[in-house]
């Protein structure tokens, strides 16, 4: 295997052209050289990453019907998985009829920590830190100012140990950023912090005692949590699906009592909750991978990973609800910059960061509704395997005619590839 050296350096048709050296198909070549049509935008969107060579498209769908807290969304949605969107809006659809969701912020704190060691006894730093604590906090203000402005900034600054790690500790930054998500903005503070606190240090005369070891935010946001919820009187519902009210409802709430108990099924059951959450974080250029990250640690706060939803039956009143971390942003990063992201923010009525939260939480909801509703009822893949077909029917290159004739005949057939072959080949 040669090493390519300089890849980052040369032009973006060298690129493709090293690429598709290694591979001989002119489709190839043609996919890979998509671009818009706009130049300027075509250079702001490949500017987001490095060696960027071509586009890759997602779905970009809506999901409509969303009532929250007695307001409407249409919600937009960038997913690839099959029958996403149409769960979160067969679930926004059933709660539009039933009073709707209603979602609130329980707080919007975000940490960050500077972590660092320190072999002397922990007293001796603790004063240094305690001493300095209010110069730290001033040397920040030319980075904080236009968010203090806003209402946000710095909440509190703290002197904590790393449990199990000896000599080891950290300044524990915590702040409320507003409507940004605010990754760099809490970067750029507590890189600041490190080198004020370095220079605090030495002037005590302990650094060489003392060194920094990183400065970083935490996608961990326990103190930035949403919470969203839906309710009825299963006496109002006849029938759902083929089952009385009362039956869907307690069967339901078993289903949901499983994912509290059962790690193997509570993976599964938080990851379709996140399927909507994530497809809304990405259609509005946030980060979902941090989204899922902080998701699913809190998940396990307790020490047992265990479902994101709950649901409970009181004489005869249900209620569906959950509680998740959800640090999003509608200022900043891509969500002005990345096109679509702002098409995304428009057509949610320009929301404010804690309106996005709350609607990304009632999305997940939605979601885990509509998933337990088919798992209780006629199955998970009854609405997978229609989506399935049609990716199998244009995959083979069937034509209008053709997947019409299909969906009939596998209305009440098993699907799979070689099935639908032999069909379209008749």
């Amino acid at each position: 295997m040669s090493i390519i050296k300089g890849f980052s350096k040369i032009s973006k048709s060298e690129k493709i052209g090293l690429i598709l050296k290694s591979i001989e198909a002119e489709k190839s070549c043609s996919l890979i050289e998509t671009e818009y049509k706009d130049s300027q935008l075509q250079k702001q969107f490949e500017g987001l990453s490095e060696n960027t060579i071509a586009n890759f498209h997602l779905p970009f769908g809506v999901a409509p019907n969303f009532l929250i807290n007695n307001h409407s969304y249409t919600v937009p949605m960038v997913t690839e998985e099959s029958s996403v969107v149409a769960a979160a809006a067969k679930g926004a659809k059933f709660w539009s009829e039933h009073g709707g969701f209603q979602a609130k912020v329980i707080s919007e704190t975000k940490v960050g920590h500077v972590y660092f060691s320190f072999d002397l006894d922990f007293k001796i730093i603790e004063a240094i830190f305690n001493n300095a604590k209010m110069d730290l906090l001033n040397s920040t203000t030319h980075i904080t100012k236009n968010m203090d402005v806003r209402g946000g900034g710095i909440l509190s600054l703290e002197l904590l140990k790393v449990e199990s790690l000896n000599d080891t500790y950290k300044i524990e930054l915590k702040v409320n950023t507003c409507d940004a998500m605010g990754a760099n903005f809490i970067n750029s503070i507590l890189e600041n912090l490190a080198g004020n606190f370095t220079r605090k240090v030495r002037q005590a005369h302990f650094e060489n005692h003392f060194k920094v070891i990183f400065s970083i935010l935490s996608n961990y946001t326990p103190a930035c949590i949403v919470e969203s919820s839906v309710s009825l009187n299963i006496k109002t519902i006849e029938e759902i699906d083929g089952m009385s009210g009362r039956d869907f409802f307690h069967k339901f709430k078993k289903a949901v009592d499983i994912a509290c108990f059962d790690r193997d099924r509570a993976v599964t059951h938080n990851k379709g909750i996140m399927n909507g959450i994530d497809a809304l974080v990405l259609a509005t250029g946030n980060d979902f991978r941090a989204v899922e990250a902080s998701a699913h640690a809190y998940a396990a706060r307790d020490g047992r990973y265990q479902s994101l939803s709950r649901a409970e039956i009181v004489n005869d009143n249900f209620k569906f609800s959950i509680t998740l971390p959800l640090a999003l942003g509608t200022v900043g990063g891509l969500t002005k910059l990345h096109p679509l992201s702002a098409l995304s923010l428009d057509i949610l009525k320009k929301p404010k960061a804690n309106e996005l939260m709350q609607i990304a939480a009632s999305v997940g909801l939605a979601q885990n509704f509509s998933a337990i509703r088919s798992l209780i009822t006629t199955g998970i893949q009854k609405g997978h395997m229609k989506m399935h077909l049609l990716n199998i029917l244009n995959q083979l290159n069937a034509s209008d005619e053709q997947i019409e004739l299909a969906k009939q005949h596998f209305s009440d057939k098993a699907i799979s590839f070689s099935a639908v072959r032999d069909f379209l080949a008749v």
